[in-house]
């Protein structure tokens, strides 16, 4: 098994790394996928992959923002398969669709969070939903994930006014759905 790299001083054992991101890389899922079922089969395919790439790769590797391109590259497969088409379509899953409970990474909730009524996380929820999954995916590793602008566009591999506009145009569509200025 792989060490710590001496130079970052990085985890790098397959244990050790399923334990510091399993929770992130969860949450990733849940969000890009909207069902829990999902997200959890795509987080274990995610580990699987993780779990090869240590026995394989010999070379020092930043894993965590490697396991955000897997992630986000196996929940986009998984939305392009045919069968998950049928199964997210809104007519057969709207009775059933709820508002997942997605863990942040921060100990406990801020006063914002405890102050958002259930209708207004629904509204947020919703809104959220119906952006492209480009801008989802680009609103998440902004926003949730706290990534700069310049690490998003070489994850995605966009370009940096690329990755603004995606940006731009969530931010203002969400801002518009949900009822605020725009």
């Amino acid at each position: 098994m792989i060490h710590a790299n001496a130079a970052t001083d990085q985890p790098t054992g397959y244990d050790e790394l399923y334990h510091i991101h399993y929770g992130r890389v969860l949450r990733l899922c849940r969000l890009l996928l909207c069902d829990a079922a999902e997200a959890e089969d795509v987080a274990q395919e995610v580990f699987l992959k993780l779990l090869q790439a240590c026995r394989t790769d010999t070379r020092a590797v930043a894993w965590g923002p490697w396991l955000t391109r897997v992630t986000l590259n196996a929940c986009r497969d998984r939305r392009r398969s045919g069968w998950w088409k049928w199964w997210r379509d809104p007519r057969v899953k709207a009775q059933n669709d709820d508002i997942p409970v997605i863990e942040r990474l921060t100990q406990g909730p801020t006063p914002e969070e405890e102050a958002l009524s259930r209708e207004v996380r629904e509204r947020i929820w919703l809104a959220f939903r119906g952006l492209p999954p480009r801008q989802q995916e680009v609103f998440v590793l902004r926003y949730l994930e706290g990534w700069a602008i310049d690490a998003i566009a070489a994850a995605l591999e966009l370009s940096t006014g690329s990755v603004k506009q995606h940006l731009f145009r969530a931010v203002h569509r969400l801002r518009r759905t949900i009822g605020g200025e725009s």
